[in-house]
């Protein structure tokens, strides 16, 4: 592989203008964003990647790995780390906590933040925050602090914070977090929510968070206090249920039995759209849904459709019965498509009907982006203010709740 050693600054300038041309408008709407992202050398940062792969707007470099294989850390593709800077909003003078560090995220923060604010990031990786410094260092921006420490417990000594932004996935809000934020401050952080994550700009309601903006993401899991293992029920060899989130009472023998049985396909006449909106709307609309999962292998068999292949919401009734939903395109169109349900086991007319209502309610009254409310509510809050799916945490609880809008509904295709 060509590495930035073989190619000079001008060909690193052009690609790094490029870039951001391309991420113009979506998902960088300001000009400081572009401009931070136009002055930073990205390269730098990326010594394993080729210049043109640094550079890449949907590419994420992967930088260390456990013996299994998994990434452990990664540098961010640039798409995401610009919308994430979006939701954050960072003015000049604020004072920044990133948790999850790589350097290059950090030096955009310090464009941002400019000579009169500061920037904090931590990362409980040793390895990972001599790499931050030194690159850092190389590239010009040696006044951000580079903690080791687990950031579970924040960095108190640079706190309060105006912003916190973290660059890992997380599956709760730690009390710290809440202590060393600002009484305005904002928490834009990737939080998992029943084997989904969001990248959600949380603001200060009260004693927890509400949300600002979501937006579809992934990052490698937290590490140290705050890591969380992943749940899964076992159905069959190379099929699972994601169930964190929730205590499941379903009948797995059951549910086993439904899966050997032949499947009915219904088409409710829902839109199939905005994939990612209407994920988060069928997992937090009832506690009977999870994600259901199957190996390439179960799907090439012809098990279960290929849907489930990266997981899909499935709505499990009391007797084991299930249902899932797929898409097709429209007869009557060359673009547009729509969803349809597959249904197992004994009620499976039923839990196909059940699921086919939730599609179009969702395709009639959610169609659009940033449709849900969600709230953090920290143990000691009072209870939830409003109805809407209650997802408990080891800190805390997530409140999905869906206003109804009466607008037109619609959304990008999908």
């Amino acid at each position: 592989m060509t590495t930035v050693r073989d190619h000079d600054v001008d060909d690193a300038a052009r690609l790094r203008t490029a870039m951001v041309d391309e991420l113009r408008g979506d998902p960088i709407t300001s000009d400081a964003v572009a401009k931070a992202m136009a002055t930073v050398p990205r390269h730098l940062f990326a010594p394993e990647a080729s210049l043109d792969e640094a550079y890449e707007s949907n590419t994420t470099v992967p930088v260390k790995r456990n013996s299994d294989g998994l990434t452990l850390s990664s540098l961010s593709a640039a798409h995401l780390q610009a919308t994430m800077l979006e939701q954050a909003d960072i003015r000049f003078g604020m004072r920044v906590l990133e948790i999850g560090t790589m350097g290059y995220n950090a030096a955009l923060l310090q464009e941002l933040v400019g000579p009169t604010g500061h920037v904090t990031s931590v990362d409980i990786d040793p390895d990972i925050v001599e790499r931050a410094r030194t690159y850092l260092a190389h590239a010009g921006y040696d006044r951000v602090d580079v903690v080791c420490a687990d950031a579970e417990y924040g960095v108190p000594a640079g706190a309060p914070y105006d912003r916190i932004i973290v660059t890992v996935e997380s599956p709760d809000i730690p009390p710290a977090w809440l202590k060393q934020l600002t009484g305005d401050g904002r928490i834009v952080a990737p939080l998992r929510m029943k084997g989904v994550t969001r990248s959600i700009a949380f603001d200060r309601d009260g004693a927890g968070l509400v949300s600002r903006s979501y937006r579809l993401c992934h990052f490698v899991p937290m590490q140290g206090d705050g890591a969380h293992d992943r749940q899964r029920l076992k159905l069959d060899t190379g099929v699972y249920l994601t169930i964190e989130d929730f205590k499941p009472t379903f009948d797995v023998t059951a549910l086993q039995q439904a899966l050997q049985s032949p499947p009915m396909e219904d088409w409710p006449g829902a839109a199939f759209d905005l994939p990612d909106e209407l994920e988060l709307y069928l997992l937090t609309s009832s506690p009977q849904m999870a994600l259901l999962h199957a190996s390439q292998e179960r799907i090439d068999e012809g098990l279960l459709a290929a849907s489930t292949r990266l997981g899909v919401p499935a709505l499990i009734g009391d007797d084991g019965s299930f249902a899932y939903r797929i898409k097709r395109q429209r007869q009557d169109s060359d673009d547009d498509f729509e969803c349809g349900v597959i249904a197992h086991g004994p009620a499976a007319e039923d839990v196909a009907a059940q699921y086919g209502q939730l599609l179009r309610r969702w395709a009639e009254h959610f169609r659009r982006r940033d449709a849900a409310s969600i709230r953090y509510l920290p143990a000691q809050a009072a209870t939830p203010p409003e109805p809407g799916a209650v997802l408990p945490k080891r800190h805390g609880s997530v409140v999905v709740s869906w206003p109804q809008n009466s607008g037109t509904p619609g959304g990008d295709p999908a």
